[in-house]
């Protein structure tokens, strides 16, 4: 049999694997310009070419190309988390966790937790103090990707998310899906900074439980930036890109809720049907909105305090929308490079079969 050559082989992979790639007759964005998309400079394997603010502050690489630990139990994915020695985890099958099974994932720098194909982290428990799946604190260089983290369903009493970023610097949390979570899908707060999350999915699909202790009967609240206004240690942190994520169906509020952080928001999509509000400019937020698609949805620009900064630049769309979409003052300028679709686009790459959400494979980098 004759084997064929490197360049069918190279452009075989980037067909299959480039998910964040134009044709070459879509348009994208470089620097503020449109351009073909010739121009890219995504590289089809390459975990360093990482988008957005985790780029920056040294880059994010998390367990690199570290031996695996492969894990299809809570114990031994419990184990491999709190062992800081192992820098790399697959993850396979359904894993569901015990009741107060929250993972403390704490003081580690340098780490890869990922999915194979239709992994995911299951938790069951909402209660106040046990509820969540996974509390990263106080970690550095730390990779999530490929992996489904699936709550009870929202209920108000003041409990955990899905996952947490506490205090942690340059974390990349790519292609995951968050459903259901207690308290929130994802909170990011307390000094965390340098962190992208890119090509994830938000949504709600079991019912709200009314009656929690917070007062909030349908609290589908889905990503928090910033814990309170009174923490001001977050004043030049909670640096973060959301690149090509998907707010979909049963998200009500919080996509994100910003207070403080220097956030960018590009080429996502929102359109859950069952929105109050989706990006929320909380106290001294500094938000800037770029190449976004918004169908169906209420309030898709929420200013909630001031003093607050929130460029909506004129590269995004508005369909079927009610509410305000504008912004107010002028928001920082991202000091990166990131290839950005025409908003045209978005809707289709950003809902692809390699599109937001746990849709690949396993550790499979590239994109932008």
């Amino acid at each position: 049999m004759r084997l064929k050559s490197n360049l069918y082989w190279s452009t075989l992979l980037s067909a299959i694997f480039c998910f964040g790639c134009s044709s070459n007759n879509d348009e994208v964005i470089v620097n503020n310009e449109i351009s073909k998309s010739s121009t890219q400079t995504a590289k089809v394997g390459d975990c360093t070419s990482v988008p957005g603010w985790a780029s920056q502050n040294g880059g994010t690489t998390g367990g690199s190309s570290a031996s695996e630990t492969t894990v299809s139990t809570y114990a031994a994915l419990k184990s491999a988390i709190e062992n800081a020695s192992v820098k790399v985890i697959k993850v396979t099958g359904t894993i569901t966790f015990p009741l107060a099974g929250r993972i403390a994932f704490q003081d580690q720098t340098g780490k890869t937790i990922y999915g194979a194909a239709g992994a995911k982290l299951v938790s069951s428990d909402q209660t106040k103090a046990n509820s969540g799946i996974m509390n990263v604190k106080r970690c550095k260089n730390i990779i999530f990707r490929n992996l489904i983290f699936e709550g009870p369903g929202a209920y108000d009493t003041d409990g955990w998310d899905n996952l947490i970023l506490d205090n942690c610097q340059n974390v990349w949390v790519d292609h995951c899906e968050f459903r259901d979570g207690v308290d929130g899908n994802f909170d990011i707060k307390n000094q965390s900074d340098y962190i992208s999350v890119s090509y994830c999915k938000f949504t709600y699909l079991k019912p709200p439980r009314a009656g929690g202790s917070g007062g909030s009967d349908d609290h589908r609240y889905s990503n928090l930036i910033g814990s309170s206004d009174g923490a001001t240690a977050d004043r030049g942190k909670l640096r973060i890109t959301f690149a090509r994520c998907w707010w979909a169906s049963g998200c009500k509020e919080r996509m994100p809720r910003v207070r403080f952080g220097k956030v960018h928001i590009i080429n996502s999509l929102f359109n859950s049907s069952v929105s109050n509000k989706c990006i929320a400019a909380g106290f001294e937020a500094n938000i800037r909105v770029t190449s976004n698609v918004f169908e169906n949805v209420n309030d898709p620009i929420s200013i909630m305090n001031s003093p607050t900064a929130i460029t909506v630049e004129n590269n995004n769309t508005f369909t079927n929308t009610t509410g305000n979409s504008s912004g107010t003052g002028t928001a920082f300028t991202p000091p990166y490079s990131i290839v950005t679709l025409a908003a045209s686009a978005v809707k289709a790459n950003v809902t692809s079969s390699t599109g937001a959400g746990a849709t690949l494979g396993g550790n499979i980098c590239g994109s932008f």
